[in-house]
């Protein structure tokens, strides 16, 4: 029997575990060329898992040509590269080259984010990035206030600068947010290289090795790797995305309730406005119940409200720092989402005294954000340039969710449901009980269709049957096809499952 152990509970792919375990086998020696291995349905019914796992994982390990199958004869494993170690350096300094490796401090989180950006076939219809779609991008008005700020301050803004913000560009978020109902002083902002780097400084400056955090499950995986990364422990709160169980979307308050009842909470991190990945929105009476909780079990609340100005339907809601007058809340924001991803600038509002805490960490750790970057927004800002860009964004933006929403509508079988976004950049699906989106993105992608299965955004207890698909930077006719095309798939999956189902019947009745 094959050597190995799968964990459903991971957030990796059954068939990535089998694939990396049977690679291993084969470069320790364990396996040897000319080794038969079990056919799929064999190996399956040892392991328990569906056929497509082992089929999947096999055609992987078959590609890369470490094993070679038969007809009539099964499966063997290939003349295998050996991996190759450099040995351990020499006292005298002639050992070879250093093993980097072995030196690594710590790998938790480090693959976090790389799962969540592929490398995308050419010419694939690519439903995995929330972000802005470059073809709005208005170059010219911004080529015209790079020049304008270089022309006016470029040897200002070409020298260190302050490690709280560019001036102009401090001015224009505060008036910014003035516009939304916040009324920030200055020592209660800080600018940043974009929301991860706060979420960074906020982990850096709050939390240490062992402390625990409520983290919403599914969450945003950049905020699950720096938590990881820094040995945070994540208490997963459940989102809902259908409104059946709790009465409402977004967070589960109740179970918040109960993660801060019984565990010494550091801190609550919460996308309200169109979570990623979900896209909810939490409801206002929910939003005052979370700051009730945060208020009387003394925890600060990080809040992510990156989506919150891409609202495409309905009343705005308030956000939590809109509604916090007991000063719990650190807001984190950024122009990447309403501008350009690619300039990485964004900020954290709070009290005075969590703010001058995060400047110093960010000292230590950047000294400042890129000055000609926030020269160049603030001009941007101050022409009324963003408030215009924004606008047409919002309308291209609300065209592609109307065409998600009627192509998912029109071309997804029976048990599939998505989340009914009021805007942000994405959909939540959930597919048929006994489907794993990690293996059904393998045939996906050879339709020429891409997205992210829903395990790499879960810190715990993934759920395979999920996955999102982002809308903002594709098409209406893209969206189409697309949606079309793997709603195909899902049909044809749906088939295969159902005759195995009736030839299992048929076994068993055999067998009485």
């Amino acid at each position: 029997m094959l050597q190995v152990h799968l964990q459903p509970e991971s957030h990796i792919p059954l068939y990535v575990q089998l694939r990396d375990q049977v690679r291993a086998l084969v470069f320790c020696g364990e396996l040897r060329t000319g080794d038969r291995i079990p056919a799929s349905r064999e190996l399956a019914s040892q392991l328990g898992v569906h056929r497509t796992t082992v089929a999947n994982a096999y055609a992987e390990l078959e590609a890369e040509g470490l094993i070679e199958g038969h007809v009539g004869r099964g499966t063997f494993i290939c003349a295998a590269p050996v991996k190759q170690f450099s040995p351990p350096p020499r006292a005298n300094g002639h050992g070879g080259a250093m093993r980097w490796e072995s030196l690594f401090a710590d790998e938790r989180g480090v693959e976090g984010l790389s799962r969540v950006m592929p490398e995308i076939p050419p010419g694939a219809i690519a439903f995995t990035a929330a972000r802005p779609s470059d073809e709005l991008f208005p170059l010219e008005e911004f080529r015209r206030c790079v020049n304008a700020v270089l022309r006016s301050s470029g040897r200002k803004i070409l020298q260190l600068g302050s490690t709280d913000g560019y001036g102009p560009l401090k001015e224009a978020v505060t008036e910014l947010l003035r516009a939304e109902g916040l009324n920030v002083r200055p020592g209660q902002l800080l600018i940043t290289d974009g929301c991860q780097q706060a979420i960074d400084l906020v982990c850096k400056a709050f939390l240490r090795p062992g402390d625990a955090a409520a983290l919403e499950n599914p969450a945003y995986p950049g905020a699950i790797a720096i938590f990881a990364g820094a040995r945070v422990r994540t208490l997963p709160v459940s989102v809902e995305t259908d409104s059946q169980r709790t009465g409402h979307p977004g967070l589960d308050i109740d179970a918040l309730e109960a993660v801060l009842l019984q565990n010494r909470i550091k801190l609550i991190f919460v996308t309200p406005d169109f979570h990623n990945p979900t896209g909810t929105a939490l409801p206002l009476p929910e939003r005052r119940r979370l700051l009730e909780l945060a208020a009387r079990y003394q925890v600060p609340v990080v809040e992510d409200a990156i989506y919150a100005r891409l609202r495409l339907h309905g009343k705005p809601i308030p956000s939590l720092k809109a509604l916090d007058v007991a000063g719990n809340v650190i807001q984190i924001d950024s122009f990447s989402k309403i501008a350009f991803p690619g300039l990485r600038i964004g900020w954290c509002i709070g009290a005075e005294s969590a703010i001058e805490r995060l400047r110093l960490v960010k000292q230590s750790t950047d000294l400042h954000s890129d000055q000609l970057s926030q020269a160049a927004m603030a001009e941007f800002v101050r022409r009324g340039c963003l408030a215009r860009h924004l606008a047409r964004s919002k309308e291209v933006y609300r065209t592609r969710l109307e065409a998600m929403e009627k192509a998912l509508e029109r071309h997804m079988p029976d048990g599939v449901t998505w989340t009914r976004a009021e805007g942000g950049m994405t959909l939540w699906l959930t597919l048929p009980a006994g489907f794993d989106a990690g293996e059904l993105l393998i045939h996906a992608r050879e339709r020429g269709i891409v997205f992210l299965p829903g395990r790499y955004f879960y810190a715990q207890h993934p759920q395979p049957n999920t996955l999102r698909l982002a809308f903002a930077s594709v098409d209406e006719k893209r969206i189409a096809r697309g949606v079309e095309s793997f709603g195909d798939l899902l049909r044809q999956e749906l088939r295969k499952r159902q005759r195995g189902a009736r030839e299992e019947s048929y076994a068993r009745v055999a067998l009485i």
